[in-house]
């Protein structure tokens, strides 16, 4: 299980320091690929083969299912962890991201997400993420 933030930057080649916690979880290699919110998902390879089971389960007539799909795979890629602890996040995923200098990487559960460290901070403003507002989702979802 993945938990914590951590605040890095990407260097001058686009690579970042991966916490040491994370990559006990992630294990040397691991995927990742574009992610909702505008923000990267990092997957170990087993959770990773998890998704990819029930993603091929969609229903292939559903057009949804279809772009969600092209969407997810297409910006995937394998990334493995040099010896100081870093990874090369590909420039097509750091553009989507709009990962500059500073950002910020954090655990949620299953996977890891990469976030620029503007768009977090702006994500976790008081006028975004109240927790009262998400107490009440969370009581809809039944939790």
């Amino acid at each position: 299980m993945f938990y914590g933030e951590y605040q890095h930057s990407v260097d001058a080649k686009g690579r970042v320091i991966v916490p040491s916690r994370f990559r006990e979880g992630l294990g040397d290699k691991f995927i990742i690929t574009k992610g909702l919110d505008n923000c990267l998902f990092v997957y170990s390879l087993d959770e990773w083969s998890n998704l990819e089971t029930k993603l091929k389960s969609l229903p292939l007539s559903s057009k949804d299912a279809r772009a969600f799909i092209r969407f997810f795979f297409s910006g995937a890629t394998e990334c493995e962890v040099d010896k100081q602890g870093r990874i090369l996040i590909p420039a097509n995923l750091r553009e989507y991201a709009g990962l500059e200098k500073e950002i910020y990487i954090i655990g949620v559960s299953t996977r890891v997400e990469i976030w620029d460290k503007l768009k977090w901070e702006a994500y976790n403003s008081d006028d975004n993420l109240s927790a009262d507002k998400i107490a009440e989702k969370m009581e809809q979802l039944g939790i």
